[in-house]
């Protein structure tokens, strides 16, 4: 028998608390950035051993906006969709977060904003990283956009940490090209604390967005064919991690040394398996 979406959602939540803390205790500290004449870089690929995890079945005709989500989402004609959450090609793992964990100067940060769509009765991107706003930085670090005409969508921010869970947001998307900008909200991130931000539909529990959170600038995102690549690295010896939501983590301490690219391959096991 199938569960319900919002018992799955709960005990998601709880399996990634219990999973999230990497073991270091909290530091506090202020990223620098400064010109790194001499870096390294990380590159390789990210694979999954053994089989991806089923796709969960919601059934839409048991949810709100029943007609408009069989539609837009590309159910079945009984209303029976199914999510997947983890996509492998030929081995290779997709939307792994792969990032360097604590690192106090180098690179600046990047410009761009995270900008999550919930449309379609889906909330994309899947898997993002996200940070801290940067002191005076008040807006335009994370969006989040209702594209469904006359649909309701009620986005619900958490950050989840070693055995914590905090709500930071709650917000109602009336309408199609209705947004709110939540940049405020990331500032009660806390290192140490907080390694996850969740996002899910309060109407629509299917409709979820992970995201990392990152402490400084040198993290990526694994592409289709499982590949990655961290550059302008400061020469030294790290602990990167591979992070995936609905597989879990893994760890390597890696040498950059200067002009030189480090090759690393991950690789994550489901904890059914």
């Amino acid at each position: 028998m199938q569960k319900k979406i919002s018992a799955y959602c709960g005990m998601l939540l709880i399996s990634l608390i219990s999973s999230a803390s990497t073991g270091y205790a909290a530091k506090k500290f202020t990223y620098a950035e400064e010109a790194v004449n001499d870096g390294g870089a990380i590159t390789g690929m990210v694979s999954l051993r053994g089989p991806a995890p089923l796709p969960v079945r919601v059934n839409l005709r048991k949810k709100k906006d029943t007609e408009f989500c069989i539609k837009h989402t590309g159910a079945r004609e009984d209303g029976i969709f199914f999510l997947q959450h983890v996509e492998t090609k030929d081995g290779k793992l997709k939307d792994v977060v792969i990032f360097i964990e604590n690192i106090g100067k180098g690179k600046p940060w990047p410009e761009n904003a995270v900008n999550i769509d919930f449309k379609d009765c889906q909330a994309f991107p899947k898997v993002s990283v996200v940070r801290k706003p940067l002191r005076g930085e008040n807006k335009g670090l994370l969006t989040i956009k209702n594209h469904d005409e006359n649909v309701l969508h009620n986005p619900r921010g958490f950050s989840i940490g070693s055995g914590t869970r905090k709500t930071l947001f709650k917000r109602f998307l009336l309408n199609k090209g209705t947004e709110t900008d939540v940049t405020k909200q990331l500032k009660f991130f806390k290192k140490g604390r907080d390694h996850h931000f969740y996002i899910e539909c309060e109407q629509h529990l299917w409709m979820s967005v992970s995201a990392r959170i990152v402490w400084n600038p040198y993290y990526t995102i694994s592409k289709k064919d499982g590949s990655f690549k961290i550059d302008r690295i400061p020469p030294g010896t790290y602990r990167v991690i591979a992070w995936h939501p609905y597989v879990g983590e893994t760890a390597w301490e890696v040498t950059i040394r200067s002009g030189a690219e480090t090759h690393v391959d991950f690789e994550l096991m489901p904890a059914s398996q």
